[in-house]
C-alpha cells in the first residue's frame, strides 16, 4: 500500500497564499514560507472580526450624516442669494452714515461730543430712523392715515414705479442668461414707447383693440431695435455692448428730432418737444380703480406678473431656454452640440427687447398718458440692469428686486418731504448694492460667511496597502 497523501490546496488559496513579494522573500525568508503565510491569514481574519468587517481604525469613529436643518442652513450660508440680501443690508448701513453726517443737528451736537455724547448719538437715532421709517411709510404703509385703504396706498404706488423695472429687469437678465450684455434698454424703452404712444393718440380704434394694439406695437419696436444688436452679433460678431451703447444715441436722437417735428410726434399747435395725450381707449385701465381715484396701479402690473411667469417657463421648462443656457454656458460646447449659436443671439435679443418694450408701453399707456417727451424711459433702462444683477438673472429673484426699487423710489420722496433728506442718498444706496453684488468676497468677509458651495471636506488619504486590501 501507498502512502497517504495530504490533500492539496486549491489552486486560487495557494495563489493568494503564496504569491508574495520577491524582494519581501528575498530580505525575509520566512516570509515565504506556508507557515508564515497561515499565520498571516490567521491574523488577518481576526482582525476582521466575525462579521467579515474591518473595525474602525485608531482615532476614527463613525460620523452621522448631517440633518436636513444642517444642509439647508449649509446651503443658505454659501448660496448666492444670501450675497443679494446682505448687500442691501450693507447699502442701507452706509446710506444711515451718509443720512447721519448730513443731518443739521447732528453736525452741530458733535462740536460737543466729548462732553456730552449723549447728545449726538440721540441726534443720529433720530434722523437715522425718521429717514427710515419715512421711507417705510412711504413705500408700504402709512400709519399715519386713519384709513386703512388711504395707509395701503404708499404700497401700490411702490408696485406702480416696481411695474417698468422688472419688466427691464427681465429683459436685461434673460439676456445674461445668454451670455450677452444688453446695455441698450434706453434705447429699446424709448422706440417702444414712440410706436405706442403714436398708435395710442394718432389711431381712433375701440376700447381694448386699442390697447391691445399699441401694446403689441410696442413690444415690436423694442424687439426690432434690440434685434439689429443680435443680428450683428449672430453676422459679424459685433459686441453687443457698443452697439447697444450706439443704438441708444440713436434712439434718443431719433425721437427728440420726431417730437420737434410737426405731423410726426409733436403735438399739433404746439411748439413743445411733446406728444399729444394718449386716448382713452388706449390708456391702460386701473386696476384697483373701484377703490378710490388716489390709486394709480395699472394693468402694466398685471402683464409684468405673465411676463415673469413665461420668461421663467421658457428659462426652466422649454427647449428654448435650454438652447439658452447651453450658449450662456460655454457657446464653443453649445456650437459642438449642433445649437445654432448665432440664431440663439437673434432669438435672446428679439425677447429681451421686447421685455425692455413692455416697461416702455407701461409708462405711456400706465403711468404718463398726458404725453411724453424724449425723457420718458426715466433711466429705468440702466437700472434694469442693476434690478437683473440684484435678482442673479433669475426671474422670481428679478420681481422681487424690481419691488424693492421700487420702494426706494416710493419712499425716496417721502424722506425728503418729511425728513429732508437728500433724494440721491437713495441713488447711492442702489449704487452701493450693485458695488457689494459684484464683489461677494467681500461680503463673505464682512460678514465671516463661508467659501461659496461650503467648506470642501479633506480627502482621506489611504495607502496602496489599504486600497489592495
Amino acid at each position: 500500500m501507498s502512502d497517504p497523501q495530504e490533500p492539496q490546496e486549491p489552486r486560487g488559496d495557494a495563489v493568494g497564499a503564496h504569491d508574495t513579494d520577491a524582494d519581501v522573500a528575498i530580505e525575509e525568508p520566512a516570509a515565504s514560507s506556508p507557515t508564515a503565510a497561515t499565520a498571516r491569514e490567521s491574523a488577518r481574519a481576526a482582525a476582521m472580526g466575525p462579521a467579515g468587517t474591518a473595525p474602525p481604525a485608531a482615532g476614527h469613529t463613525d460620523v452621522e450624516p448631517p440633518s436636513r436643518w444642517h444642509t439647508m442652513g449649509q446651503q443658505i450660508v454659501t448660496g448666492n442669494a444670501i450675497i443679494s440680501v446682505l448687500a442691501v443690508v450693507l447699502a442701507l448701513i452706509v446710506g444711515a452714515i451718509m443720512i447721519a453726517f448730513t443731518d443739521e443737528r447732528v453736525q452741530e451736537t458733535s462740536a460737543y461730543f466729548f462732553s456730552r455724547p449723549s447728545d449726538m448719538l440721540l441726534a443720529v437715532w433720530d434722523s437715522v430712523s425718521g429717514a427710515y421709517a419715512a421711507l417705510f411709510q412711504g413705500s408700504i404703509y402709512n400709519f399715519r392715515r386713519d384709513d386703512f385703504l388711504d395707509g395701503i396706498r404708499p404700497l401700490t404706488e411702490t408696485l406702480r414705479f416696481a411695474t417698468p423695472l422688472i419688466a427691464g429687469g427681465l429683459g436685461v437678465g434673460l439676456a445674461f442668461r445668454v451670455g450677452m450684455f444688453n446695455i441698450g434698454g434706453r434705447g429699446q424703452i424709448l422706440i417702444a414707447a414712440s410706436v405706442a404712444g403714436w398708435i395710442a393718440f394718432g389711431f381712433d380704434l375701440p376700447w381694448g383693440i386699442h390697447m391691445i394694439v399699441a401694446l403689441i406695437g410696442g413690444l415690436v419696436g423694442g424687439a426690432l431695435w434690440a434685434g439689429i444688436a443680435g443680428l450683428l452679433k449672430a453676422r459679424t460678431g459685433a459686441h453687443e455692448v457698443i452697439v447697444t451703447i450706439m443704438l441708444n444715441y440713436v434712439a434718443f436722437y431719433l425721437i427728440s428730432w420726431m417730437l420737434r417735428t410737426p405731423g410726426l410726434l409733436q403735438a399739433p399747435g404746439s411748439s413743445n418737444p411733446k406728444t399729444p395725450a394718449m386716448m382713452e381707449t388706449a390708456i391702460f385701465p386701473k386696476i384697483l380703480g373701484f377703490l378710490g381715484p388716489q390709486f394709480n396701479l395699472h394693468l402694466g402690473f398685471i402683464l409684468v406678473i405673465i411676463a415673469t411667469i413665461v420668461v421663467w417657463w421658457i428659462l426652466t421648462r422649454s427647449s428654448l431656454g435650454f438652447r439658452f443656457r447651453a450658449v450662456g454656458e460655454n457657446p464653443n460646447a453649445a456650437r459642438a452640440a449642433g445649437i445654432n449659436v448665432p440664431s440663439v443671439y437673434v432669438y435672446a435679443m428679439l425677447i429681451s427687447g421686447a421685455l425692455l418694450g413692455l416697461a416702455g408701453v407701461s409708462q405711456v399707456l400706465g403711468t404718463v398718458t398726458t404725453g411724453f417727451t424724449a425723457g420718458i424711459d426715466a433711466g429705468i433702462g440702466f437700472d434694469a440692469i442693476t434690478v437683473a444683477l440684484l435678482g442673479r438673472s433669475r426671474p422670481w429673484g428679478i420681481f422681487i428686486a424690481g419691488i424693492l426699487f421700487g420702494a426706494f423710489k416710493a419712499g425716496g420722496f417721502s424722506m425728503q418731504a418729511a425728513e429732508g433728506v437728500p433724494i440721491e442718498i437713495v441713488l447711492v444706496v442702489q449704487s452701493l448694492i450693485v458695488l457689494f453684488i459684484a464683489a461677494p468676497p467681500l461680503v463673505r468677509t464682512i460678514f465671516r460667511l463661508p467659501a461659496e458651495g461650503g467648506p470642501r471636506r479633506p480627502r482621506p488619504l489611504v495607502s496602496k496597502e489599504v486600497e489592495a486590501k
